[in-house]
C-alpha cells in the first residue's frame, strides 16, 4: 500500500472510530466498533494495484477481502464510494451500519486531511468528472445522499461535523485500540494475494474480468 494511501486510510479510520464510539452511547443499535475501524483501514486495500490496472478499486478490494474469508469487511470496501443501501428511514431511527460510517468518513478526508463535504465534492468533480455532465450529476447525487446521512448521523451526536478535526487532535490512533491488528502487514499480505491470484493478462497487469466502472473511479487518493 502506497504511503499516501496508507495515510489517507489511517485518517478515515480515526474518524470512523470516533463516530462509532460516540454512537455506542446514543444509538439503540450502534455499529460494531472493530468492523468500522478495520473496514476503514482496509477500504482502499486494492487501490495501489488498481492504479496500474485502471480497475474499480472498491469492487476489486471487496473481491479480495471476500476471497480471504472476510465478507463483512468486503461489504464495507464495496460500499465506501457509493452506498449500496441508502436508507433515510433507518437513519432516522438512529441505525447506521459500518458501511455507512466508513462511507461518510471517507468523504471527509482529502489525501490525509479532514475537509468538509463541499470541499471533498469540489475536488472529486474537478479530478474525476472529466467535464462530463452525466458524471458530474452522478457525483453530486452521491454527495446529496451523503448529506442526508450526515444530518441524521449528527442528530445523534454531541458535536457538529466541523468539530471533527479538533476532537481527533485529542484522540489516540485507532491502532492503539486494536494492538493485535497490523494494517501494514495485512495490507501487504492482501495485496500480494491479489496480485498473485488476479494476474490473468499476458502483460502482467492486474485485471478482474468482472470489473465495472463506478460513478467515478479514483486513480489517486
Amino acid at each position: 500500500m502506497l504511503a499516501n494511501i496508507r495515510a489517507h486510510s489511517l485518517m478515515v479510520a480515526r474518524i470512523a472510530e470516533l463516530l462509532a464510539k460516540k454512537l455506542q452511547r446514543t444509538s439503540s443499535q450502534p455499529p460494531d466498533l472493530q468492523l468500522c475501524v478495520s473496514g476503514a483501514l482496509l477500504h482502499d486495500i486494492a487501490k495501489t494495484p488498481c492504479l496500474s490496472s485502471g480497475e474499480n478499486h472498491a469492487k476489486a478490494g471487496a473481491e479480495l477481502c471476500r476471497s480471504l474469508g472476510f465478507p463483512e469487511i468486503a461489504a464495507i470496501v464495496a460500499g465506501h464510494v457509493v452506498l449500496p443501501d441508502f436508507s433515510p428511514e433507518r437513519y432516522a431511527a438512529g441505525i447506521f451500519s459500518p458501511v455507512e460510517i466508513v462511507y461518510y468518513a471517507d468523504k471527509r478526508v482529502l489525501h490525509d486531511q479532514i475537509v468538509s463535504l463541499p470541499e471533498r465534492l469540489d475536488y472529486i468533480l474537478e479530478r474525476y468528472s472529466g467535464g462530463d455532465t452525466c458524471k458530474q450529476e452522478g457525483i453530486r447525487y452521491n454527495f446529496r445522499k451523503c448529506n442526508v446521512l450526515k444530518e441524521q448521523l449528527f442528530s445523534l451526536l454531541d458535536f457538529a461535523p466541523e468539530d471533527l478535526a479538533g476532537l481527533l487532535a485529542q484522540q489516540k490512533s485507532p491502532l492503539a485500540a486494536f494492538p493485535e491488528f497490523s494494517a501494514n502487514r495485512l495490507a501487504s499480505a492482501a495485496e500480494s494475494t491479489y496480485i498473485t491470484t488476479s494476474t490473468d493478462r499476458k502483460d502482467g497487469a492486474v485485471r478482474s474480468p468482472a470489473a465495472e466502472p463506478s460513478v467515478y473511479e479514483d486513480h489517486k487518493v
